[in-house]
């Protein structure tokens, strides 16, 4: 049987048989499982090449490990080139250089339907990234794979925009949940990044995607976490201006991380082609590496060793070893490595590597954090803090800093960690890191492009049905257009007669808008018939109280104009022509229905 007719008959027993709320839990399973299973093989993949680089070649043993990123990047050329003609996301915008506002545009400009070619293209070109050492994270490309499964689900069982919104953002969770085993952060994710409203229908498949996707993991990788973290000291309460500081440091640290970041991508901008970008790219992340060779790949086990105390393990070697029995200039070395990691990983973005965010944020927090510590216990305070505590909460801080996710933060340290026992100083220094940045940069690298061509969904509702609704829905063209030579008798008769509106434009040759004419104007010389010759468009016509120009205006601007002139009707300028009208109660009528479907 032909698989359309599969789908068919499966459509039809599912709309005889299930309800859509099951519809969606099941859906809620099935993207779950598959995005686990993508985020397994991501991980698989990757550590493979890793692996096989480390043991196979003689690179690691001759400190040339440093090439290795420039041969990944070349590769990942090669197949976006030749083999995957249409690039890393086709039909997605090229202003938009990464997978969660790639997937933030998709939902808003088109419902959330994505290239089926996303499914297999980052399973393949992110593991040849970051296995070669390229110092990007696995999270952004498991949660592009993830979501374009579930929306070519979701186009072949003909799921509505809304649900298509929700299973993408399962996809998501169901992501982060299989990356860290973390559920509950995953679900927050999800909220805090998508701008879900937090209700028991959007919840629970949320919550059943997370658990199936871990379930996956556990399954296939078994106990193995990306993360493994066993805390053996609490919280003192003695600490907490420490904690204070630490956010301070995690809040400048992450504006630091988003200005630096759009600068590099600005500075790669102005190479005209990939292959110029990748061999910049490329000899920019070897000359970091070779000073720096923790910046290799995603810098997990960098983590781990510093959570662990092994400090000199974690940095590496390195053309600094013989003076690393000097704990400042280990400090020294930290700092090197928290203000690199970000120039590393945006230097591996912009030369055409692929990878995520998320992970190299993390490592890079762990490493400020780490710093912190040292420099409070090596200062001659008398006052000793616990190195592995401030390593955990500096990853917090800077996640809450850099993509404005402070629940996230929280709750992603406290599962990796197992308990919540860091509870309060993670509020703490997450709190603060979050108000800092907040306050000094509206918008996050995942949110900045999107907000500037006010393509950006937030939590709030009006800003975000505004955001959703489109000119050209609104826009009205059954006006009878004037001209200002035209005679009042002319118009009566080819106008008014005509038309079931009050409202005239008047236009010039060129088709400009040069006036409006309103019935009432006219209505009291009307039937004058000694004016019809002598009297014409230009006499009565004025200006409207506004324009609204289509290639600028959003619709945010539009309802700004209304509520200002207090006008009913306003003109649509396209093209520096005449285009049509905008109603104000065909604008509310709208933005009202917008409203019905974004909140029902």
């Amino acid at each position: 049987m032909p698989t359309k007719n599969i789908i068919r008959q499966l459509l039809l027993l599912r709309y005889k048989y299930i309800s859509q709320k099951n519809f969606v839990y099941l859906l809620s399973v099935a993207v779950g499982l598959l995005t686990g299973i993508a985020a397994v093989t991501l991980k698989n993949f990757t550590y493979t090449i890793q692996s096989i680089l480390e043991k196979g070649i003689v690179f690691s043993h001759n400190q040339l490990y440093f090439v290795l990123p420039v041969i990944g990047l070349f590769l990942v050329f090669v197949l976006t080139k030749y083999m995957f003609k249409n690039g890393i996301t086709p039909s997605i915008p090229p202003f938009i250089k990464r997978a969660i506002p790639s997937l933030l545009y998709s939902l808003l400009r088109q419902k959330g339907l994505l290239s089926y070619k996303l499914i297999y293209h980052p399973l393949i070109l992110a593991p040849l990234t970051v296995g070669f050492g390229g110092s990007v994270g696995l999270l952004g490309p498991a949660i592009t794979s993830g979501s374009s499964l579930s929306s070519n689900l979701s186009r072949i069982l003909h799921v509505d925009k809304k649900t298509r919104t929700l299973l993408i953002a399962c996809a998501t969770a169901a992501a982060v949940a299989s990356m860290f085993k973390s559920p509950i952060a995953a679900i927050v994710l999800a909220v805090e990044v998508f701008s879900l409203d937090l209700t028991f229908a959007s919840l629970l498949p949320l919550l059943i995607a997370s658990i199936s996707s871990v379930l996956t993991s556990y399954f296939f990788l078994g106990d193995e976490l990306l993360f493994n973290f066993n805390l053996t000291e609490k919280f003192n309460p003695r600490d907490t201006a420490f904690y204070m500081i630490l956010g301070l440091g995690t809040g400048i640290a992450s504006i630091y991380f988003t200005k630096m970041y759009f600068a590099i991508y600005g500075f790669f901008d102005r190479f005209k082609t990939r292959f110029i970008k990748l061999l910049v790219g490329g000899i920019a992340i070897g000359i970091m590496l070779y000073f720096i060779p923790p910046l290799y790949g995603e810098g997990l086990s960098f983590t781990k060793d510093l959570f662990e105390g092994n400090y000199l393990h974690a940095l590496g070697s390195n053309p600094f070893d013989k003076y690393t029995d000097n704990i400042w200039v280990v400090i020294m070395l930290l700092i090197g490595f928290t203000i690199f990691k970000a120039i590393a990983m945006t230097t591996t973005f912009a030369a055409g590597g692929v990878g995520g965010v998320i992970v190299p944020t993390m490592v890079m927090g762990s490493a400020l954090g780490n710093v912190v510590a040292k420099i409070i216990n090596n200062i001659g305070l008398g006052h000793q803090v616990s190195e592995a505590n401030f390593t955990l909460i500096g990853m917090a801080g800077l996640i809450a800093g850099v993509i404005h996710a402070p629940l996230t933060a929280i709750f992603l340290i406290a599962e990796i960690t197992g308990g919540y026992i860091l509870f309060l100083p993670l509020m703490i220094t997450v709190a603060i890191s979050y108000m800092i940045t907040k306050n000094y940069m509206e918008h996050t690298i995942y949110t900045k492009e999107l907000a500037e061509r006010g393509d950006l969904l937030t939590h709030d509702k009006d800003q975000s049905v505004l955001t959703m609704m489109h000119l050209d829905t609104v826009i009205e063209n059954d006006f009878i257009p004037l001209h200002p030579e035209m005679s009042l008798g002319d118009m009566l008769k080819q106008g008014v007669s005509k038309s079931s509106r009050n409202l005239f434009p008047v236009v010039d040759g060129y088709q400009r808008l040069v006036g409006i004419i309103l019935l009432d104007d006219i209505r009291t010389i009307m039937f004058d018939q000694s004016l019809y010759e002598s009297t014409s468009v230009e006499t009565f016509m004025h200006n409207p109280p506004d324009f609204i120009y289509y290639e600028k205006d959003t619709m945010k601007v539009v309802m700004k104009k209304f509520q200002d002139s207090e006008a009913w009707n306003l003109p649509v300028i396209k093209n520096g022509c005449y285009y049509g009208f905008v109603s104000k109660s065909k604008l509310l009528t709208a933005y009202r229905t917008e409203l019905i479907n974004f909140t029902s």
